[in-house]
């Protein structure tokens, strides 16, 4: 969010633009009165809509069109041209688009459409003939959340219960180790929707209360507060919880985790009388904490075990440069490092040094909470296991998120991966196959590359596609300037695709993967 917003520039569209100007899949940023606006050339037609993102404000000219859809650059929504709709997750919310005009080899936006956030229908869906009696959601999470939505917006008229532990309505996770810690976004950005808005659309949101069983034969929940719900369709969707640091002191009171909107208000009053913080593990969660409390003004030392940050996931290049990245700004590293003892006011490592501590932050990954799922007899592989409409081992109850374990066409393998964006997805295509019934023709494969983006200070990393294991890293440009791709190969083949100050080339590359085209990837150039 604390990037540049977008701002009205470039031609007035209502004043008529060459159609020449515009070649196929070519973008032109204009402006209706003072709203931005893209006209867009797809499949030979011409589309005018929004040029703001309703992410995170994101100019969509910066990004790319693909089929009759354009992605956004930075977190890679995607929105019909036709209709504005938000078609893929992180964005919630559509665009609004103007109806376009041709002639006499001029174009002309006109009258301006909208769609009501939140309450469209997806393109080419109806409402079932046969729904559902009624459907429960267990996580107020992103796939949680997501899910919800689509099926309201997907035409299901009947009972929506979605159940959260959290005492908040769901909120926007990433944000939490980001601007929203960093102190750069406002509390009122947090929240994914208000709590009318659930009201409004006719979906029961229970804050503060979990489920303690599933019974798949019965069709029922039991909640911790006494009462059961029955079901027809469910999603389990209960996230992870953060592994805890099994030393001496970590449970002393400036000592915190980062999961929850909770978590990080404590995180934040605490930041507000420190001066010296510590954070343990190098994880994208702990080094982004450490980047906010920079951004805070303390003093932050990070320990982690291993020899680079993020060098498992992200390789020794870009490790470095986050490294380096980090140092530019004052953070001090221990790597190779564990802690031994939390005191009062110091963190002991095991070599023996002691770092200085009035704040103490642990960031050393997080576990899927699978609890129910197992008790609920739901098959399980290292996480809940479904198929690729993400349905269960038990017909009518669906998974997503980071419980999930699904077989990847990318990769050819079964998957399991903790993404923001991937939860929201997942929950988006859950809900349309719920509604498709169990051999229904509309049923809708998962089959997105996961994507995900790391914001340090002013460089954000973003990643599509899933390599566990590469014996081979290409890079094209300059890490060290911030300006590269980096691609990750396993007997050849490219898995997954790292970029830094290339937008443009990272939405290339989840297209690429999405349509198997590894020579698109291949010759990857700058945007």
């Amino acid at each position: 969010m604390s990037e540049d917003r977008v701002s009205p520039a470039g031609p007035d569209l209502t004043r008529g633009v060459p159609v020449d100007s515009l070649a196929e899949g070519a973008m032109l940023a204009g402006r209706v009165g003072d709203e931005p606006v893209l006209l867009v050339r797809a499949g030979g037609e011409l589309f005018a809509v929004g040029a703001t993102c309703t992410h995170y404000g994101a100019p969509l000219a910066e990004g790319l069109v693909v089929g009759g859809t354009v992605r956004c650059p930075w977190h890679h929504a995607r929105f019909s041209l036709r209709t504005g709709e938000a078609l893929c997750a992180p964005a919630l919310n559509p665009v609004a688009r103007w109806e376009v005009e041709r002639r006499n080899g001029m174009a002309w936006a006109t009258r301006k459409r909208s769609l009501a956030d939140g309450a469209t229908c997806t393109p080419g869906r109806v409402a079932p003939h046969d729904p559902p009696a009624s459907i429960v959601i267990v996580g107020a999470g992103a796939a949680g959340n997501a899910a919800a939505e689509m099926l309201r917006r997907s035409g299901y008229g009947g009972p929506i219960t979605m159940i959260g532990a959290e005492p908040d309505v769901p909120y926007d996770r990433p944000n939490l180790s980001k601007d929203y810690l960093a102190g750069d976004a406002q509390e009122e950005w947090v929240p994914l929707r208000s709590r009318n808005f659930y009201h409004e659309h006719g979906i029961a949101l229970l804050s503060g209360v979990r489920v303690t069983a599933v019974d798949p034969t019965a069709r029922r929940v039991t909640l911790d507060s006494g009462p059961t719900l029955d079901f027809d369709r469910m999603l389990i969707a209960t996230g992870a919880d953060p592994v805890p640091l099994d030393v001496p002191g970590a449970e002393r009171a400036h000592v915190h985790y980062l999961r929850s909107l909770a978590d990080c208000r404590a995180i934040i009053r605490a930041a507000e009388r420190a001066h010296r913080a510590v954070v343990i593990g190098a994880s994208f969660i702990g080094l982004e904490v450490a980047a906010s409390l920079r951004k805070r003004g303390l003093a932050v030392h990070v320990v982690g075990r291993e020899a680079r940050p993020l060098e498992r996931v992200l390789g020794p290049e870009l490790g470095d440069m986050i490294r380096a990245l980090h140092e530019s700004h004052g953070v001090v590293f221990h790597l190779g490092e564990t802690a031994t003892v939390i005191s009062d006011s110091a963190v002991t490592l095991r070599g023996g040094a002691v770092l200085p501590a009035d704040l103490v932050v642990i960031g050393v990954g997080v576990r899927p909470n699978l609890a129910l799922a197992e008790r609920a007899g739901l098959a399980m592989d290292r996480g809940v296991a479904v198929s690729e409409y993400l349905e269960t081992s038990v017909p009518g109850i669906f998974a997503a998120g980071d419980i999930a374990r699904w077989p990847d066409p990318h990769t050819g393998g079964r998957i399991r991966v903790e993404h923001w964006v991937v939860a929201e997805r997942q929950g988006q295509v859950a809900a349309r196959n719920m509604l498709a019934g169990p051999h229904g023709s509309h049923r809708e494969r998962f089959d997105a590359a996961p994507f995900f983006w790391s914001r340090h200070y002013d460089t954000s990393v973003r990643y599509v596609g899933h390599a566990e294991r590469w014996d081979e890293i290409t890079v094209d440009g300059d890490i060290a300037a911030r300006d590269a791709t980096v691609t990750f190969r396993a007997a050849g083949k490219a898995l997954a695709v790292a970029t830094v100050g290339r937008d443009r080339a990272s939405l290339r590359a989840e297209a690429a993967i999405e349509q198997s085209e590894p020579a698109a990837i291949d010759a990857l150039v700058p945007a």
